[in-house]
Formats: structure tokens, C-alpha cells, sequence
């Protein structure tokens, strides 16, 4: 029970830094919708942001993971932060500087030939970012969650902050709809055609202040280079970049094939794929109330797994907290999906169309998150090969089905594809794991969940519900009998503390 307790305390206390950032950022979602009423102003947002997800895992390597397996004793930590830290600075300068002096032929490849300015700004925000993440995955494993939080919540204030001053106060100033007697200043940094542009300059403020919050981080670093150590780091790390990086890639295939592969006109009601795809990457954010769980569990979950090497009771316990994180997942999961009619209204009336996706992307983040739980075997068990193997082939999978289904069904396609995709690594890694590591998983419960969540969402989508107290009430009511049904369920296991 002491070890459920810790691992749901530091879940907590990760996931508010988790949870607060990612809700304030799908906030603003409100007012990007709102101000760029054009559908394709954001487009290239979506974009950008898409590819983003893929290049973190490239600049990272994999040495977050790699930092806490060969870390993990107090005596060597400086050691390894030292020549973690190096190999990531060199190795993030080289790409960032290819990056910036290709950046005109990489924003046309894009088909954006006007944001050669937002490549650049990005290749400084990814080097910024990686570097920052070593200094994060430091606090973690010195359990200085606080710390890590303070200064996660640090820089998702600097960012809004950023933001709202360049999209509210200078955009409006500049509309005309209030304080115009500002103009004559505002107008000599600010430019309402390039609005969208400063959502990513905000970002750029926010990292290059970010570093500078965590300079303690960096007190007693030395760049140090030994070829024999580090080769033995990267021979670990590389597997888990390259899992991570197929798995980053399933996890946005959908947003870099969408408009390749959508035919002009499949929407007859949006006049470019461009519109059509502004319109998706901000319906897809609606998906984010999974993702929070999954990221602040990840956060808790993976320094107190490796702490817990060698220890017999280490299986059982991986089981007993899978078991449980897929129970929230679920609730979150039904709680979304009956209350789509009212969490839709975040988003500006000119982006609320193809909600009927939003369920399948929570189910496949779902999926995501059950994958993070049981790839814990191969982790712990030094056979990360194994991680890598798994999402190189889902990742075939998914360009494969996205290539095929957005032709056919759209918005529909990219969801199915990525909620398949996502099953086929769950799958895979359960039956690896079950031959190579095995833990005594709940299987049968789970499944019967998910079952019973599956229905009640399918049940409930031929509903046609609008927005109103009696509505809420009973999709509140909804959730509630389900979580009554787990707890009764469940009730041997709550009333022994597992």
C-alpha cells in the first residue's frame, strides 16, 4: 500500500505541473479559435508543432531514461550528468545549425515557403528544450518534485504570459477593439497578418527563460567526453530514441499525412485542405484530458520502478498500478466522451465539426499510455531492443492506414489509424512481455472495463445531446454508476490497500 501511496503522491504532485500547463495551453485554444476565425491561419501551427513531438525524442536520445538506469546511485550522478549533458549540447548544436542553414529548403519542402523565420525559431527552442530536459530528469531522480514543478509551472506562465500579451493585448490594440491610442508602438514588433507566428516566439521566450530558472541544475558541470562510458550509455539510450521516436511518429502521423493525402474537396464545406486541416489539429487537442494522466503517471511511475530493481515484490506491484491507471484512464475516457457536447464549446464556433473523433483519439491515447505500463519489462530487464522493434513495425502500421483511410473517411481515418496502431503496440508488448519478463497482470478485468466503457460510449453517441443542465447531469450520472460499478468490483482489493 506504502508503494501505491507514494506512486499516486508523486503522480499528484507531477501531474499538476502536467495538468495545469496542458489545461491553460488548451485554454488558449479558446482564444486561438476565436481570433483567427480562418481555419487556415492555423494550419501551419498544427504543423510545426506536429513535428515538434518526433524532433524532442531526436535532440533527447533516449538519455532521460538512460540517465536514471546508470544514475541511479548518488556517487555516480554528476558523473553521468556530466557526459549526458555534453554528448546533448553537441549533438543538439550540430542539428540545430543544419536545421537553421536549411531552413529556407525545409519550410518549402513543408509547402510553408514564407516560415523560414519559424524554423529557425525552432531549431533554438528544441536545442533550448533538451538541454532543459536533462536538468528536469535531474530533479526527478534526486525526488526534488517540488523544484520540477515550481519551474514546469514557471514555464507555462512565461508562455501564456507571452502569448496573451502578443495574441489579446497586441492583436486587439491593432484590430481596433480597444486601447488603439497604443498602435503607434505596438505596431513597430507586432504584426496582425503574422499573428499565428508569435504563438511560437512566446515559446521561444518561455524555453530560453526556462534554462535560466534552472542554472542550479548546472553548478558543477563539466563538458567531459569518455568515449568508453558514453558508448556504453548510447548503446542503451539509442533503442529507446528509436522507440520513442517511431512511437512519436504514430503518435502524429495523422497531422504530417493529413494534407498530403486528403483529396481537395473531400470536405465540401471547407475550400482547402489547408482549412481543413487547421480545423483537425485544434479538434485533436480535445484528446488532451488522456494525455495528462498518461504524462504525470509516466513522470511518478518510472524513477520508482527503477528504484525498485531486484526487488521480488517488483512484478506484482507493476501489475497492481497498471490495473489501477487503466481504471482512471477508462473514467476519463466515458467522462469526455458524454460530455463532448459541452467541452466542444472550449473551441470557436468555426472549429466544432468532426467531433465524433475525439472518442476514438481518447481510446488510442489510452492505448499509449497502457503501452508506457507494460513496456516497464524491457526497461528494467536491459532488452530495450525490444521497445525498439515493436514501434518501428507500428509505425509502418500507422503511415500504412493513415495513407489508406484519410482518402476514404477523413478525420475519421486519422483516428482510426492511430487508435489500431496504438492496440497493435499494446498487444505486441504484452506478449513479449509475458514470455520474456512476466507479471501477473489483471487481463480479464481490464478487458471487461474497456468492454463495458466501449458500449456505454457507443450507446451514448447515437444521443443526439445538446448542451444544457439536465444533459450534464446525466452524463455526470453516467460516470458515476460506472465508477460504483468498479469500486463494488474492486472492493476486495480497496479493502486490502491493493
Amino acid at each position: 500500500m506504502s508503494f501505491l501511496k507514494k506512486l499516486a503522491g508523486d503522480a499528484v504532485l507531477y501531474g499538476m505541473s502536467t495538468i495545469v500547463g496542458r489545461l491553460l495551453n488548451w485554454l488558449m485554444v479558446a482564444l486561438y479559435t476565436r481570433v483567427f476565425e480562418n481555419r487556415e491561419l492555423l494550419a501551419e501551427n498544427g504543423l510545426f508543432y506536429a513535428l515538434v513531438v518526433p524532433l524532442n525524442i531526436i535532440y533527447t536520445f533516449g538519455l532521460e531514461t538512460a540517465f536514471f538506469r546508470f544514475a541511479s546511485k548518488k556517487e555516480n550522478q554528476q558523473k553521468y550528468f556530466n557526459l549526458i549533458l555534453t554528448f546533448i549540447i553537441l549533438f543538439g548544436a550540430t542539428l540545430s545549425g543544419l536545421i537553421i542553414f536549411f531552413s529556407e529548403e525545409i519550410a518549402v519542402a513543408l509547402n510553408f515557403p514564407d516560415a523560414s523565420h519559424l524554423v529557425i525559431l525552432f531549431a533554438v527552442i528544441l536545442w533550448v528544450d533538451a538541454v532543459c530536459a536533462i536538468a528536469f530528469v535531474k530533479l526527478r531522480a534526486n525526488q526534488q518534485a517540488k523544484t520540477f514543478v515550481a519551474i514546469k509551472l514557471a514555464n507555462i506562465f512565461l508562455t501564456i504570459g507571452a502569448t496573451l500579451f502578443f495574441i489579446f493585448f497586441c492583436q486587439g490594440v491593432l484590430s481596433g477593439k480597444f486601447l488603439t491610442d497604443q498602435a503607434y508602438w505596438v505596431k513597430n514588433f507586432y504584426s496582425v497578418e503574422d499573428g499565428p507566428d508569435y504563438i511560437i516566439f512566446a515559446n521561444y521566450i518561455a524555453s530560453l527563460l526556462t534554462l535560466l530558472l534552472l542554472w542550479k541544475q548546472f553548478v558543477g558541470f563539466k563538458m567531459q567526453w569518455n568515449q568508453t562510458e558514453l558508448k556504453k550509455i548510447l548503446e542503451y539510450a539509442w533503442p529507446l530514441m528509436i522507440m520513442g521516436l517511431a512511437g512519436s511518429i504514430n503518435l502524429v502521423a495523422d497531422r504530417l499525412l493529413f494534407r498530403k493525402f486528403l483529396p481537395p474537396g473531400f470536405y465540401p464545406q471547407f475550400p482547402s485542405v489547408d482549412e481543413a486541416f487547421g480545423l483537425y489539429a485544434n479538434v485533436y487537442k480535445l484528446s488532451i484530458f488522456m494525455t495528462l494522466v498518461v504524462q504525470a503517471y509516466r513522470y511518478a511511475a518510472e524513477p520508482l520502478f527503477f528504484s525498485k530493481v531486484g526487488d521480488k515484490n517488483s512484478p506484482g506491484m507493476i501489475a497492481l498500478s497498471t490495473k489501477w491507471f487503466t481504471i482512471a484512464c477508462i473514467v476519463i475516457w466515458i467522462g469526455v466522451s458524454v460530455n463532448l457536447n459541452i467541452i466542444a464549446l472550449i473551441l470557436g464556433e468555426n472549429y466544432r465539426y468532426g467531433l465524433e473523433v475525439v472518442p476514438v483519439l481518447l481510446l488510442a491515447n489510452l492505448f499509449i499510455g497502457l503501452y508506457g505500463n507494460l513496456s516497464i519489462w524491457f526497461k528494467l530487464s536491459d532488452q530495450t531492443q525490444y521497445g525498439s522493434y515493436i514501434t518501428i513495425g507500428t509505425m509502418c502500421v500507422t503511415v500504412a492506414l493513415n495513407i489508406l483511410l484519410i482518402p476514404l473517411y477523413g478525420f475519421m481515418g486519422c483516428a482510426i489509424a492511430f487508435a489500431l496502431s496504438s492496440l497493435m503496440m499494446v498487444g505486441a508488448c504484452y506478449i513479449l512481455g509475458q514470455k520474456h519478463y512476466p507479471i501477473p497482470y489483471e487481463t480479464g478485468r481490464v478487458l471487461l472495463y474497456l468492454a463495458i466503457a466501449a458500449g456505454i460510449i457507443i450507446l451514448y453517441s447515437f444521443r443526439d445531446a445538446k448542451a444544457s443542465v439536465g444533459n450534464f447531469v446525466l452524463q455526470c450520472g453516467i460516470c458515476l454508476v460506472f465508477l460504483a460499478f468498479v469500486i463494488v468490483m474492486e472492493r476486495k482489493s480497496v479493502s486490502s490497500g491493493q
